[in-house]
């Protein structure tokens, strides 16, 4: 069964940076599409950034020039490098597979089937 693990999360003040990392188990992760979304209290979770298996990728706009997403496939990680980081950043952060081995990038929430368990991102003003 694959799993997501994230980690990276943490306080920091406002203009700062994290970069959050998300560990996959499984010999497929090159043929995934990822996302890391985000989660504030009392709101909807929504979708951050995203990559395809062909490394294509999609910003929202509130976090974009600002965050940066990657992968490591040899690593089998997905990672979101977060700067200038702002207090309505913060959220709890997950990151999720699309396992289908669609070709382009999952941009609705219900195209991912799995899902980590999340690392709270907390900034400081």
């Amino acid at each position: 069964q694959v799993q997501l693990v994230e980690s990276g999360g943490g306080l920091v003040q406002a203009g700062g940076s994290l970069r959050l990392s998300c560990a996959v188990s499984g010999r497929t992760f090159s043929r995934y599409a990822m996302g890391w979304f985000r989660q504030a209290p009392g709101k909807e979770r929504e979708l951050v950034a995203a990559i395809s298996r062909g490394d294509s990728i999609y910003y929202s706009d509130s976090v974009k020039g600002r965050f940066t997403i990657s992968r490591a496939n040899a690593k089998n990680t997905v990672y979101l490098q977060m700067n200038n980081l702002k207090p309505e950043d913060t959220a709890d952060y997950y990151c999720a597979a699309d396992s289908t081995l669609s070709i382009g990038i999952a941009t609705m929430k219900n195209e991912y089937d799995i899902w980590g368990q999340g690392t709270q991102v907390t900034v400081s003003s």
